[in-house]
């Protein structure tokens, strides 16, 4: 891409003066109409050091109202962000529904900067270029316009402007050894750029590539580009839904379904004195596990799903009775509240996840999307639908980044969740955690078991397996899920 570039380019002061008041107009309109259609903008600005990013990144924002965006400046990852998934940081840092958020360098440093600089293997850059892809693709398919621009000078233009910086002692801070080390080795810097740009140039998250010798080309170019994008954006959420997915409710055939669930033996028990022996051997075990996995820095991510009353809470109170409070989190899922509403419905769980060395737990999971949002209509089919690779991909992240994902699933049948339903309305101690919406959901039993032995086999994988706990007996099921978690931390350590 970068060698057909024609870095000649350039634009008169006059027509410079002419164009702009338009542009500047168009782009603080075009804000207020992304606000009110509660569209979400990212804007990536990337390239070589000295082309102008700070610099076109003011030159933008000039025209925007200030409570409406934010920029982030992306540097070398924190030790708090070391810690995480390389694109944990910017999950956390995407925009709300109706704003603008602009990176001055991006999720793109890892397999540019690192990758120059050799912190990362070559063996790990098409993962790096395949979580990048997977990013940029949920999020533009649930809404979000990404605009990525890519700032190209040559490289007589750079050393040029290094040596104006160098010059003076108010700006020679601004150019490192790093810097210059990429100037001398102009060529093997961009021949990683150019795979850089073929790699991630799709349809949903194009590159735009602007020539940037010139300062006043490049500022109109960038300008008429974010115009360009925002408007087109506007008027894709101006048309009428006429293609939007319909909800099509899920008709449950139990002799043509491929089921998981049934071959379930819920007969497996154990007796209270076989269960109090293995539990204190296993909490033990977990005690002394817990302290090596701080040591080892091995992050941990265990999710919880299951019928109402299936036994996930008491499950993960035993569990985590002899961990160190410090080292895990208790995550409870409720229904997302406005500010999650306004974001990707992955975000909210991105936030939540482990640093190397500590625990997360989740009580309820990203899985709510193939199952309560699709039966209740809470997501467009296509939504649900395309949810499978999402979550796949995002499990994927977190396990290359060295985390164990262990899924569970607390099977109970509906006999005993009746029996348990009936248990905690008589008791007073329990009536808070029955609900008339526990009692709906029964009648739709068919179809969330439809729909959960399609997510078991869409999303059980090597790296983060579903284990389906079964659950009639407590007893069972809580030896079963400490023992399982035992044993994959036990491999890991091996």
């Amino acid at each position: 891409m970068l060698e057909k570039i024609d870095l000649t380019k350039k634009l008169d002061k006059n027509e410079y003066k002419k164009r702009m008041p338009q542009l500047e107009a168009q782009l603080g309109r075009l804000q207020r109409e992304c606000k009110e259609l509660n569209i979400p903008i990212m804007i990536a600005f990337e390239g070589y050091d000295a082309a102008g990013k700070g610099l076109q990144l003011g030159e933008l924002i000039h025209a925007l109202d200030p409570r409406g965006f934010q920029v982030h400046a992306v540097k070398k990852e924190t030790e708090e962000e070391a810690m995480r998934p390389f694109m944990w940081r910017f999950w956390t840092k995407l925009p709300a529904k109706g704003r603008i958020a602009l990176y001055d360098s991006s999720w793109y440093r890892k397999v540019l900067i690192d990758r120059f600089d050799q912190k990362m293997k070559d063996k790990d850059t098409q993962s790096a270029y395949q979580s990048i892809r997977a990013f940029e693709q949920q999020l533009t398919d649930g809404g979000m316009l990404m605009i990525k621009l890519f700032l190209d000078i040559d490289q007589k233009e750079q050393k040029k402007r290094f040596k104006k910086l160098l010059d003076s002692k108010e700006t020679a801070w601004r150019v490192t050894p790093q810097d210059l080390a990429r100037n001398k080795e102009y060529d093997r810097y961009t021949a990683i750029n150019e795979e850089m740009l073929q790699e991630t140039d799709t349809d949903y998250a194009p590159w735009t590539i602007i020539e940037a010798n010139d300062r006043r080309f490049a500022t109109v170019k960038i300008y008429t580009t974010v115009v360009n994008a925002m408007a087109e954006q506007v008027k894709k959420a101006k048309k009428p839904l006429e293609n939007k997915s319909k909800i099509i409710p899920l008709v449950a055939d139990p002799y043509l379904e491929t089921s998981t669930l049934s071959k379930v033996d819920l007969s497996l028990s154990y007796t209270r004195e076989e269960y109090k022996e293995r539990l204190e051997k296993l909490q033990s075990k977990m005690e002394k596990l817990h302290g090596e996995l701080y040591r080892k820095r091995i992050p941990v991510v265990l999710g919880f799903e299951g019928w109402d009353a299936g036994g996930k809470g008491g499950a993960i109170k035993r569990l985590t009775e002899k961990m160190d409070s410090r080292g895990y989190v208790v995550n409870p899922t409720a229904s997302p509240n406005d500010i999650e509403r306004a974001h990707h419905y992955l975000w909210r769980f991105w936030k939540n996840m482990p640093k190397a060395g500590h625990v997360a737990i989740f009580d309820r999971t990203w899985y709510g999307r193939v199952m309560v949002e699709r039966i209740e209509g809470f997501c467009t089919t296509e939504e649900w639908q395309r949810a499978y690779k999402e979550i796949n991909d995002m499990e994927k992240d977190l396990t290359d980044a060295g985390a164990i994902v262990i899924k569970f699933w607390m099977q109970i049948d509906k006999d005993e969740q009746a029996r348990r339903f009936k248990e905690r309305q008589q008791n007073p101690d329990k009536q808070w955690k029955i609900t008339d919406e526990d009692w709906r959901n029964r009648e739709k039993w068919d179809q969330y078991e439809a729909a959960v032995n399609e997510m078991l086999i869409r999303t059980s994988t090597p790296k983060a397996p579903w284990v389906v706990v079964e659950g009639n007996d407590k007893y069972y099921a809580r030896i079963k899920v400490l023992e399982t978690v035992v044993e994959a931390i036990e491999a890991r350590l091996k």
